[in-house]
């Protein structure tokens, strides 16, 4: 387990999202792709400072399932989401982490299952994560870095998800080691296709330089605990470590729902984005 403070599973009371956070928030609708036929929609949070200090570029932190980050009424419960936004203006505000830009995709509903697994499972389907990816990469990631001040360098982007969204986080942040150096990996959902990804781990040749997050609740389903320790286990195997570059945090009581991701989001950027010395 990780020494890393706990975290426990508490309720947080519904809230109205700040004007002042509002105002930063651009909401991309029907982003088109020339690799997949489903047109997305996609959020931008641009940082406390990102107006007043108009020269400065900033890291980008990209997330899946982006309805359910920064907005309450378009979450998958409404009501229930991550307060992405609130918790990031407090720590840039309090100089807890490095300010950045953070991209929320929109999940496209019925395609969810699809484009977040790498493999294709004969009872559920999916297996079109090298699409995906393949979208973000070369078509929605240029488009945010031409419209948007941010950094170049794989050290200053980051990729990051829950469930189905942490394992195809996982899965493409090894694939494309030149591209993503940060890794966000909530509850992944480690068991689709007999731990495949697992096995995707066990054939790395070279450890990329990749600074992960990963972290399961533990009222999770009954496999979802010995699961992550197994992907916990397979990374150490391969090079990671623990406290270094690989965090390690079993939730106490933690679920598997939006309201318990949104108190691992301060802990995960604080490991991921700490304030640069």
């Amino acid at each position: 387990m990780s020494t890393d403070p706990i975290i426990t599973d508490q309720p947080i009371p519904p809230a109205q999202v700040p004007s002042s956070l509002k105002s930063r928030l651009r909401l991309h609708q029907q982003f088109p792709s020339e690799l997949m036929d489903e047109k997305r929609d996609f959020i931008v949070y641009l940082p406390p400072t990102y107006e007043a200090e108009a020269g400065r570029r900033y890291p980008t932190l990209y997330l899946h399932d982006g309805q359910n980050l920064f907005d309450p009424d378009t979450s998958f419960i409404p009501g229930k989401y991550w307060r992405v936004g609130e918790t990031a203006d407090e720590l840039i505000m309090t100089g807890a982490i490095e300010p950045l830009v953070i991209i929320g995709i929109y999940n496209t509903g019925q395609h969810r299952i699809d484009e977040y697994t790498p493999v294709e499972d004969k009872r559920l389907g999916g297996g079109q994560a090298d699409a995906y990816g393949q979208m973000l990469v070369e078509e929605l990631k240029p488009f945010v870095d031409h419209h948007y001040r941010t950094l170049p360098g794989i050290q200053n982007c980051g990729l990051g998800g829950s469930s189905l969204g942490g394992l195809v986080s996982m899965y493409l942040a090894l694939r494309y080691s030149s591209v993503f150096g940060r890794l966000a990996a909530m509850s992944p959902s480690v068991w689709w296709r007999n731990r495949a990804i697992l096995k995707t781990v066990a054939q790395i040749q070279r450890k990329p330089d990749l600074r992960i997050w990963l972290d399961i609740g533990t009222k999770e389903s009954q496999r979802a605990l010995p699961d992550a320790r197994a992907l916990k286990a397979a990374l150490v195997n391969k090079g990671w470590k623990l406290g270094e570059d690989l965090c390690y945090t079993e939730v106490e009581g933690g679920g598997h729902d939006e309201g318990a991701w949104s108190l691992r989001v301060a802990p995960m950027l604080r490991f991921l984005f700490p304030p640069r010395k």
